[in-house]
């Protein structure tokens, strides 16, 4: 059966039309940068595609939501109110399956979550210090996100070293969002995200973590909830730091701002990695992927070399050269270290299969 992915991120919607061997037949992107999707654009360019057996959404958050479900009007109405917990892409999302539902009423829809794949998260890293009343009431935990992609690389790190016994990987998905996965033998013990895509790694345009007396200090200086949300969603981080939250761009200047952006960008993610590390108890494999991790071998560089102390070392023409999914290790390195080609369509596709029975 072929299956059609609808992603939906922060800038864009990626379509991709896969047949029963997860290749892609046929794709197409469509840029988004606002709140919302145009449905016709969207009908339009499914109708390039070619004809799919099923569809399957990418959604950010899916509350407690442990797997891949069939869409039906009760699911879409419980995803509709997270939405304050994912503003970027929860209205994204329900915007195409509604264009989608339009385009083929009949067609066979599900629904994975980026949220699902940390489900397994042991109480020590998912449980917030904060009263039991309002962890109850409110369902305050960290949910972790990127799961699609955290959980594709980790299988697929594991195809590729066939480890023969247990497996302790870092998975540091670095885009536009960006987080960290601790992942034991397939199964996510940690990460960066938590009750929002807020916490964590800098990232293009979010702060990632902040002390939250910085932000309740904010407020009583008479900076209004709502201009400091859009603040840390969509002029913090790399932007806010260098001006640009183009990595490309910042990686060919030279000026204060940059080189200074650069290295909170990499500190926090050393700083990560070793959290993660800590929490599986040691490190058998380092996964970069995503738009930076996949594109940016000065990132990797520079990440690797201040975790010499856990073994990491990078081969400096592996690193530069690399095509496709590639190890890049340096020869006698403690810990292996990939560069894997995010495919969240794939992790989709395995995930609509098994809801629908195959």
């Amino acid at each position: 059966m072929r299956i059609l992915t609808v992603n939906t991120g922060s800038s864009s919607v990626k379509l991709r039309l896969l047949d029963a061997d997860d290749e892609v037949v046929a794709e197409h992107d469509l840029e988004s940068p606002g709140s919302d999707v145009d449905g016709a654009e969207l009908r339009a360019a499914l109708e390039q595609l070619g004809e799919p057996g099923a569809v399957v959404h990418r959604i950010v958050h899916g509350g407690r939501r442990t797997a891949a479900v069939r869409l039906d009007d009760d699911v879409v109405r419980e995803l509709r109110a997270l939405t304050p917990l994912a503003p970027l892409h929860q209205p994204k999302a329900l915007a195409a399956i509604a264009a989608v539902a339009a385009w083929r009423p009949s067609l066979a829809a599900v629904g994975c979550f980026d949220t699902a794949f940390h489900a397994s998260l042991p109480p020590a890293a998912a449980t917030y210090a904060l009263p039991a009343e309002w962890c109850e009431r409110f369902a305050l935990r960290r949910y972790g996100f990127h799961g699609l992609s955290h959980g594709y690389v980790a299988r697929r790190g594991a195809e590729l070293l066939q480890p023969a016994g247990p497996f302790r990987m870092v998975s540091c998905h670095l885009g536009a969002g960006a987080s960290l996965a601790a992942v034991r033998d397939g199964r996510s013990v940690d990460t960066t995200m938590g009750f929002t895509p807020l916490e964590g790694l800098v990232m293009a345009t979010r702060s990632g973590s902040v002390d939250p007396g910085l932000v309740l200090w904010l407020v009583r200086q008479g900076i209004d909830p709502v201009t400091l949300h859009e603040a840390l969603e969509h002029r913090s981080g790399l932007l806010a730091l260098a001006g640009t939250a183009d990595m490309r761009e910042l990686l060919e200047r030279d000026d204060e701002r940059s080189l200074v952006a650069l290295d909170v960008y990499v500190h926090r993610i050393v700083a990560g990695i070793a959290a993660m590390t800590a929490a599986l108890g040691g490190l058998d494999a380092l996964v970069f992927t995503g738009g930076v991790g996949e594109r940016a071998p000065e990132i990797r560089r520079r990440v690797a070399g201040r975790l010499a102390f856990l073994g990491v070392a990078l081969d400096s023409a592996r690193n530069a050269e690399l095509r496709g999914d590639s190890e890049i290790t340096a020869d006698g390195a403690q810990v292996r270290v990939l560069v894997l080609t995010a495919r969240e369509d794939a992790e989709m596709a395995r995930e609509a299969r098994a809801v629908l029975g195959g």
